[in-house]
């Protein structure tokens, strides 16, 4: 049992909750506001953005942005229509593809760069020596506690 003034366990997973979705919030509204100028919508460049390095299929893509399957595959869809990404055979699995940047898609996550790199340099500046860091660190912990919660 907590003593007086400390917060229970419920306090601080309901507290902790709202500012993971206040983060949330602000991360999507900031990304909102650095893709816009490249052509792209935040989740236009999530999806793109976890292609950049190798294809994956939709459901992969899904996994590591902790997103739906199908928001995923709508998002990919669109950036297939409008010529920013592409789906390749994939030889692990025949019926699901890999979603692959095109070289408009990997232009238009470029031409973010350079708005991103100074956003994270002010936030780095803001936060003092190792902030993001340790709140990287904080969120990575976090994280695979819920994910072991989740798997049980």
């Amino acid at each position: 049992m907590s003593g007086a003034g400390e917060p229970t366990a419920g306090a601080l997973m309901g507290a902790t909750a709202i500012a993971a979705f206040r983060l949330n919030g602000q991360f999507l509204a900031l990304a909102e506001t650095l893709a816009r100028p490249a052509g792209l919508t935040a989740a236009w460049w999530q999806v793109l953005g976890a292609v950049l390095d190798e294809p994956l299929p939709v459901a992969g893509i899904a996994r590591a942005m902790g997103i739906s399957r199908q928001s995923v595959q709508r998002v990919a869809d669109l950036l297939a229509d409008k010529g920013m990404a592409e789906y390749r055979p994939n030889p692990a699995h025949s019926r699901a593809k890999l979603l692959a940047p095109t070289p408009d898609g990997l232009a238009a996550v470029r031409r973010i760069a350079p708005a991103q790199l100074a956003v994270a340099e002010r936030l780095v500046a803001g936060l003092g020596p190792g902030g993001l860091e340790r709140a990287l660190e904080a969120l990575g912990t976090l994280s695979r506690a819920l994910e072991e919660i989740d798997g049980e």
